[in-house]
């Protein structure tokens, strides 16, 4: 450099003679061809040896480094671009390979901040920032351990399987290459500015401060989020530890679990098969209520046995791939009772939404359902209310911010909320796998979902002894809910009752009158001898 100098000194001596004709600005003192040192500087034989600090010359674009490090990072915000519009992709159509058995919008969120991390990178580059690379080093730090947390926890390395541990760390190489990537800048702005100028320059523009202000917002957003994340991944580190009271069966060749409890006697008093009263749930997981009224009804002697699974991303179940409708949550439900050796008699007991969902499995497995109890069940032609597209929209925004967790962080800290809670109880709608099902439910509600169901609906064995529970409430305030309430009493040609609750809400059990109507109705579709005498 001081050679580079002496030249361009001697080569500039205001006393000598000066040439005719100045040289073409574009080669150098000695009439080289330009290199990336002299290539942008301008003509300037009959000025001073330094340039002022404010000259578009003095760039640390003019190092060769800086604009490799620079379109690296062009590249790799193009990977990092496709990566991100896979995980939007896994949450509605499920590419081959890249489904998450627990919630997708983790995966999704990782994916995001390396994203931001370099599009900050790139929209700043020629402005380092000190307090930016200390924000950077600390979301690194971060993202690190969270994936020393997925990978040491079984039951998180199990949900987020290889996608999610890909996406956190590619988030966390991203965060160390913001670093890298603003000191090299750092590093070639001063080396320029001392070359050309004399000294490095330690002021900033009104612009460059605007710009400093920008990114510091950013990253310490970016920071906020990635703590918010580390609670949450934390709790749900806790709650992979509670123990389900069934057992966890492979469905779908073996590419996610289904959750599976049963309970009661295998046979009667008489060494006949008893009749199983197989649960499903509706808008909540079946422990939510219907779990401890089945514990009770078999402690009563009104049924002998029952079993449930919940449904995929509900309780202990892991989520399944997108898109996910009533005819292949039928399939899963076969698989997990073939694999846990349950067969029937059946007695379908379902609630809401739930009801779909059985009726699809009753169509497809007609000789072994010896009866339909259906409580407050959803008609098939009002499915268009879950899957509007405001609703799924909703979803999505609140699953993608469910990884920050700040309601259940602030539950589990002010409320006392426990690892049951958030897993099947109060505060499980704020899971991430139970927003991640409703989403899946909503987008094929009224396409996929309806087509099965009114398929199922015309191979519906018509002799099936059937028990319609409506919630009076639901009634009294919608009467299209009691016309569809009257037109599903006429799912098969043996009605055997259709009851109305007047006081009972849509969970009809959650009264004592609505708890008393499902258990008489269930004892005499358990004690029905008129079908299914072969088995």
């Amino acid at each position: 450099m001081k050679r580079f100098w002496t030249r361009r000194d001697t080569d500039m001596d205001p006393h000598r003679d000066r040439p005719e004709q100045s040289p073409d600005p574009r080669r150098s003192a000695e009439g080289n061809p330009p290199d990336e040192h002299t290539r942008l500087l301008p003509n300037r034989v009959d000025g001073t040896p330094y340039l002022s600090p404010d000259d578009p010359a003095v760039s640390p674009y003019n190092l060769w480094t800086v604009r490799l490090v620079r379109w690296v990072t062009v590249a790799l915000t193009c990977i990092a671009f496709a990566w991100w519009v896979l995980m939007v992709v896994d949450v509605f159509i499920t590419p081959p390979g890249l489904h998450v058995r627990g919630s997708p919008f983790f995966a999704f969120c990782y994916a995001s901040i390396a994203l931001v991390t370099l599009i900050i990178s790139l929209l700043f580059f020629a402005v380092p920032s000190k307090l930016g690379r200390v924000l950077s080093i600390v979301n690194a730090g971060v993202l690190l351990a969270d994936a020393i947390i997925i990978l040491a926890v079984p039951g998180l390395r199990h949900a987020e399987i290889w996608a999610g541990i890909v996406s956190v760390v590619w988030a966390a190489v991203m965060a160390i290459w913001f670093v890298a990537v603003d000191r090299t800048v750092q590093w070639g702005k001063a080396e320029e500015e001392q070359r050309l100028t004399g000294r490095p320059e330690s002021r900033r523009t009104v612009l460059e401060w605007i710009e400093v202000m920008l990114s510091t917002i950013v990253l310490v957003v970016i920071t906020l989020v990635v703590l918010l994340m580390t609670c949450t991944l934390i709790l749900r580190a806790v709650d992979s530890t509670l123990v389900p009271p069934g057992e966890r069966y492979w469905v779908d060749g073996d590419r996610y679990q289904i959750h599976l409890y049963c309970h009661g006697n295998q046979t009667g008093a008489g060494g006949n098969k008893t009749t199983t009263v197989l649960l499903e749930g509706g808008e909540d997981p079946v422990e939510r209520g219907l779990w401890q009224f089945a514990e009770n009804a078999v402690k009563n002697g009104s049924i002998g046995r029952f079993c449930f699974a919940d449904r995929p991303g509900l309780a202990w179940s892991d989520t399944a791939p997108s898109p996910f409708s009533a005819s292949i949550a039928s399939d899963a439900l076969s698989e997990a009772l073939a694999r846990a050796g349950e067969q029937g008699p059946w007695v379908l007991a379902s609630a809401g939404i739930g009801s779909l969902y059985s009726r699809v499995f009753s169509s497809r497995h007609a000789d072994e359902v010896q009866g339909i109890l259906m409580m407050d069940p959803l008609h098939e032609d009002l499915l268009s209310r879950v899957g509007a597209p405001g609703r799924g929209f909703l979803l999505w925004i609140r699953g993608v911010i469910s990884p920050c967790g700040v309601d259940r962080i602030l539950g589990a800290i002010l409320r006392g909320r426990r690892a049951a809670d958030r897993v099947w109880g109060r505060s499980s709608y704020q899971s991430g796998t139970t927003i991640f099902a409703k989403l899946q439910e909503s987008l094929v509600a009224d396409s996929l979902t309806k087509r099965d169901v009114i398929s199922s609906r015309a191979i519906q064995v018509g002799s099936t002894p059937l028990v319609v529970i409506s919630s009076g409430q639901k009634i009294h305030k919608d009467s299209e809910w009691e016309d569809k309430q009257r037109d599903l009493s006429h799912l098969t040609e043996n009605l055997q009752a259709w009851d109305i609750v007047d006081d009972a809400p849509h969970r009809i059990w959650d009264t004592l009158s609505g708890r008393q109507a499902v258990e008489k109705r269930l004892k005499q579709l358990v004690n029905n001898p008129s079908v299914l005498q072969d088995l």
